[in-house]
């Protein structure tokens, strides 16, 4: 596989994103096209010794920044990095995109450079995380603040198709809509309304989830508004974060917990990796023709290896090709449906 990555995105662009793509290129094989700044990422590598073997650069001299509007990615920044790989991707010169630049600006320019599915109403940001079972996707956690509930159902069967492939299991995956209660008469109206539309949509929805129940493994998709999940997806991380910290400043008190630290290392660790979410390399925006990933603005070499080893493994698992069928299956239906009712 080749992915496309845009090299001055994110907190600690460019050294840890040349760093995450020479680790990439060497664990997992893939081919890595880095945009940007040509003659400043050839000198950065040779100064801190990262091998560009495997790696394509693509000139670059624009960025832009996360202050900037995201439409400027379209006209005053078309071709900072972030717009030369996208419009890489949609010309075939490779496989998926992995940024951490603006979330913003990174939605704008998928959407009208690599263009979204025919029948898709709005592409969806969809991070997969951590819970106590098995990962979940979160769909959609901040790309669609307003949705009507057909959008819902849209995400929910993008999200269903992806984890399918991603993360397979026996029944199919188990879609739970984000709500403040589980009976069926929760919610606003926007929760009312999508209910009876993902009871009768053919997924394996098991109806209203609860945020507390989700990282025990309640559901594999949560679908929510943009709203809704961005609250709940930075409230888990801060929760994560507020955990791990205090739990090392518990350990580290005095010589005998310091004693005990040690014994419960291995424990530590295995923890930390499960709650990690660089573990699964940022989020997946679908609804659009090729595969987009959206890695954390503050993602190191670690986890932008781990996003491209995801983009090279959703561009092979023919996601993007599916979601694309079901959905020009379900225009033709609805409008055979409507002639049939006229």
């Amino acid at each position: 596989m080749k992915i496309i990555v845009d090299a001055h995105g994110g907190d600690h662009a460019p050294l840890e994103i040349l760093k995450g793509a020479a680790q990439a290129v060497a664990e997992y094989g893939h081919e890595v096209v880095l945009v940007g700044r040509e003659s400043e990422l050839r000198a950065l590598a040779q100064q801190e010794s990262v091998s560009l073997a495997g790696m394509e650069l693509v000139d670059a001299q624009d960025v832009i920044a996360m202050e900037d509007h995201p439409k400027s990615i379209l006209r005053e920044h078309k071709d900072c990095s972030m717009a030369v790989a996208l419009r890489l991707l949609a010309d075939g010169k490779g496989d998926a995109v992995v940024s951490a630049g603006s979330t913003g600006a990174l939605l704008m320019g998928a959407t009208f450079l690599v263009k979204r599915i025919k029948g898709i109403s709005r592409p969806a940001l969809a991070p997969v995380l951590p819970s106590d079972e098995s990962p979940f996707m979160l769909i959609d956690c901040g790309a669609n603040a307003d949705c009507r509930p057909e959008m819902l159902v849209q995400f929910a069967q993008m999200g269903s198709i992806y984890m399918s492939h991603m993360y397979p299991r026996e029944g199919g995956p188990r879609v739970g809509l984000l709500n403040i209660g589980t009976e069926d008469t929760k919610g606003s109206e926007l929760q009312l309304a999508t209910f009876p539309l993902l009871k009768e949509s053919g997924l394996r929805f098991i109806g209203n989830v609860e945020a507390r129940d989700v990282p025990a493994g309640a559901a594999d998709v949560v679908v929510a508004d943009g709203f809704s999940g961005n609250v709940f997806l930075k409230t888990m991380e801060g929760t994560v974060d507020m955990l791990m910290k205090n739990l090392k400043q518990s350990l580290m008190q005095t010589a005998l917990t310091k004693m005990g630290a040690l014994l419960v290392m291995p424990g530590l660790r295995a923890l930390k990796k499960k709650l990690s979410t660089s573990e699964h390399g940022g989020a997946v925006l679908l609804g659009v023709n090729k595969p987009v990933i959206k890695a954390h603005g503050n993602s190191k070499a670690k986890a932008f290896a781990s996003a491209i080893r995801v983009a090279a493994e959703f561009a092979a698992s023919g996601a993007v090709e599916e979601i694309a069928a079901v959905t020009a299956q379900q225009k033709e239906a609805d409008a055979k449906q409507g002639d049939e009712t006229t």
